[in-house]
């Protein structure tokens, strides 16, 4: 019996008789109460990324039924099957820092289960990158399911949605122009429903990602977590799991050059996060597909942003829904996409778009001649601080701070900005630069979201809203502001941010791309030779985080652990 049989058959546990393992692997599961009718069909596996540390996913359970149905109807048999949960809230220090470990956990299942094809469900941000990682280097047909996003609530008669809304509230809090019984009051109000964030954050730019790529189904990625048709889209979803299975439609077909290059150009049109381009670099990694910033950049100054969705625009993810979803999108931006590409349908992406149901007026998906930005909403920086690239969503900054020179102050890690940010003796004016280093892969670790660097409390106090701030590290989908982000290579491994010194000058120029430190090339030699690494991390001689630290790669190349990187994309 070879292990590349169907159903029960496949991927026998070793025991040194196929046929006692076969006989063995049937007795277990008749526990549960199959018949051998049953255990003869196609078997779908369900990842179940249920938890109850993950409120985005709490409509998992209906979710699964709805899938399990799909599978049934098509004449399978749906085996749900646990793996790792990951809400970015809930996740310590970061859930990037356990992203690796659950596309390791996703593959591996994969791989040891009887599976002739998989769903995936996923849905909090690091969720659905890890998924669809693990998925294509474990080889197996798969295909992927959002929960969707949360539906909007409302304060004091103003539409209000995590987290966008949070950061904003927030902000207002520390600037004393809301007060602590006001904030209290909004963080029961800011996420109504089960959910992903309601804005075009991480998770929301990744559903759309996927559906761009070809992963998921079309119409999938804007639905809300509550809505009929979200259950109606993953009954569809589990009844085309069983046709891949059968047709042996594996995730390599899918995911091609041209197929990422479409996801990158739904990434720009829809405002998205800039988490996205790292996602997108560690899953085309899985299959060797280098993802180039220098194109990313190229591509992204001729595709407009056309969805006004918050932190770049107003609305949110259920108008989003309303307006058509992501085909809508798709259809305004058709003559920049690869129409050829073949979809988890089995139809091409072109196909696709031809079918979708006629437009309607709105406001929220923007022609493509009269966009919200005709181009560069997010770039790719070089220059002698970031010699590896870094990027800025300039569809989220402020204008006027685009091209900018200013004094750099800095904090040298998380616990130096905690400790000095709100200081009433920090030195600090509106037009300096915050600098934010060792939050990077290695340095923080797992490089959280804390790129979104607080406007200092005595400014904020005096109205400033926004500033350059610069960090090698990331930041939420769901901010705004004038930030420099992914910083590579990062300080923790002795990139230029390390040598950055309080008072130097900086200067952000996003129309020639450049990102500079205005310090002489033999100071920064001075530096570099006095510089010294920073103290290893608390615990880092074991387990999981040693793993992490000595094999994790670089933002450009999607901070994926380098051994599970298709050879050649490592290099």
């Amino acid at each position: 019996m070879a292990d590349d049989r169907r159903g029960m058959k496949k991927g026998l546990t070793r025991y040194g008789d196929e046929g006692f393992s076969l006989f063995l692997r049937k007795a277990f599961i008749k526990a549960v109460g199959y018949s051998d009718e049953a255990l003869d069909l196609p078997i779908i596996g369900i990842a179940d990324t249920g938890s109850g540390f993950n409120p985005c996913h709490k409509t998992m359970p209906e979710l699964i039924e709805a899938v399990e149905r799909g599978v049934m109807l098509a004449g399978g048999l749906p085996v749900t099957f646990p793996t790792i949960s990951l809400h970015e809230s809930f996740a310590n220090p970061t859930s990037m820092f356990l992203r690796n470990q659950m596309a390791v956990d996703t593959e591996e299942m994969i791989k040891a289960a009887p599976m002739d094809a998989v769903v995936l469900l996923g849905g909090c941000d690091k969720t659905v990158p890890a998924q669809l990682m693990g998925a294509l280097s474990a080889g197996v047909p798969a295909i992927q399911e959002v929960t969707g996003p949360m539906l909007v609530g409302s304060h004091r008669g103003e539409r209000i949605g995590a987290c966008t809304d949070c950061r904003r509230l927030w902000a207002l809090y520390r600037a004393g122009e809301i007060d602590e019984a006001e904030i209290e009051a909004v963080s029961g109000r800011l996420v109504p429903s089960a959910g992903t964030c309601g804005v075009m954050g991480t998770a929301s730019t990744m559903a759309c990602m996927t559906e761009g790529l070809g992963m998921m189904l079309t119409g999938g990625a804007a639905v809300p977590a509550t809505h009929a048709d979200r259950f109606r889209h993953a009954e569809a979803t589990g009844r085309r799991a069983v046709e891949i299975a059968a047709e042996g439609l594996t995730p390599d077909r899918i995911v091609t050059p041209k197929s990422v290059e479409n996801a990158l150009r739904v990434l720009l049109a829809i405002g998205g996060s800039t988490n996205g381009i790292i996602h997108m670099t560690a899953i085309a990694g899985r299959l060797g597909i280098p993802v180039d910033l220098k194109r990313f950049d190229q591509i992204g100054r001729d595709t407009p942003v056309v969805v006004n969705l918050k932190p770049s625009g107003e609305h949110y993810m259920e108008d989003l829904h309303r307006a058509g979803g992501l085909g809508a999108v798709l259809r305004e931006i058709k003559d920049l996409l690869h129409l050829d590409c073949l979809t988890i349908s089995g139809r091409t992406l072109g196909e696709e778009i031809a079918d979708l149901e006629p437009g309607h007026e709105q406001d929220v998906v923007l022609p493509a001649a009269a966009p919200l930005k005709p181009g560069e909403g997010m770039a790719v920086l070089t220059g002698n601080l970031a010699p590896a690239g870094a990027v800025i969503k300039a569809a989220a900054a402020a204008s006027e701070l685009l091209q900018h020179e200013g004094r750099a102050v800095v904090f040298d890690n998380l616990a130096d900005l905690a400790d000095r940010v709100d200081a009433d003796d920090l030195d600090v004016t509106a037009d300096d630069v915050l600098v934010l280093r060792h939050i990077g892969p290695k340095g923080a670790p797992g490089m959280p979201e804390a790129g979104y660097i607080p406007i200092p409390k005595k400014l904020a106090a005096q109205g400033v809203k926004d500033m350059v701030r610069i960090s090698d590290g990331r930041m939420s989908g769901t901010a705004f502001g004038t930030i420099v982000l992914h910083v590579s290579p990062e300080a923790a491994i002795g990139g230029p941010l390390a040598l950055v010194e309080n008072g130097d000058r900086i200067r952000l120029d996003l129309p020639s791309r450049r990102l500079e430190l205005l310090v002489d090339d033999a100071e920064l030699e001075r530096r570099r030779a006095a510089w010294t690494p920073p103290p290893p991390h608390p615990g880092a001689e074991r387990g999981y985080l040693n793993l992490f630290l000595e094999r994790v790669t670089q933002a450009e190349l999607g901070c994926d652990f380098d051994f599970l990187m298709k050879s050649g994309t490592a290099d």
